[in-house]
């Protein structure tokens, strides 16, 4: 079974379908277009910014990734990790650490966790991201990356920026 979400009514109306659905409220629907005027948002795309992940306190976003990743790794492999779990791990945090992402991540973890408390369907994983021991083992993704031979280094390589 494909996912599917229980609405066909998910995207953004046309002014006239706004009107039939909500007539009796003209002058509601002519505010909105004056507050969208009001609004001036100038984005400066050439930097990033990631929202703020508020860590428990004593730790840093760094530590607090890794714990939660070997917790994980735990929960998936079982109470002795093998070397290849250990290595790999160690590995991926290194390279997360480096490229300043373990905020990213968690951030990530912190939102796939909401959709799956709230009954949000949340998918396997897609993408290069199923090369992830690490989030594999923060349950982001349900792909086994050492399972199928999955590389990391497609997903995230410190040789490139992306």
């Amino acid at each position: 079974g494909r996912m599917k979400f229980q609405s066909s009514e998910l995207y953004l109306k046309s002014e006239d379908e706004m009107a039939l659905l909500f007539g009796e409220q003209r002058q509601a629907l002519h505010n909105t277009l004056q507050i969208a005027e009001r609004c001036q948002v100038e984005i400066d795309f050439s930097q990033y910014y990631l929202p703020y992940f508020a860590v428990p306190e004593g730790y840093t976003a760094d530590a607090y990734l890794e714990e939660l990743c070997y917790q994980g790794a735990h929960r998936r492999y079982g109470d002795e990790l093998s070397e290849e779990v250990k290595n790999r791990l160690s590995y991926e945090l290194g390279v997360i650490k480096k490229m300043g992402y373990s905020a990213y991540f968690l951030i990530v973890w912190d939102f796939i966790n909401f959709a799956r408390q709230q009954g949000i369907p949340v998918g396997p994983g897609r993408g290069s991201a199923a090369g992830s021991l690490v989030a594999y083992s923060l349950a982001i993704t349900n792909l086994d990356p050492l399972r199928y031979d999955l590389l990391f280094e497609r997903f995230l390589n410190p040789e490139r920026v992306s």
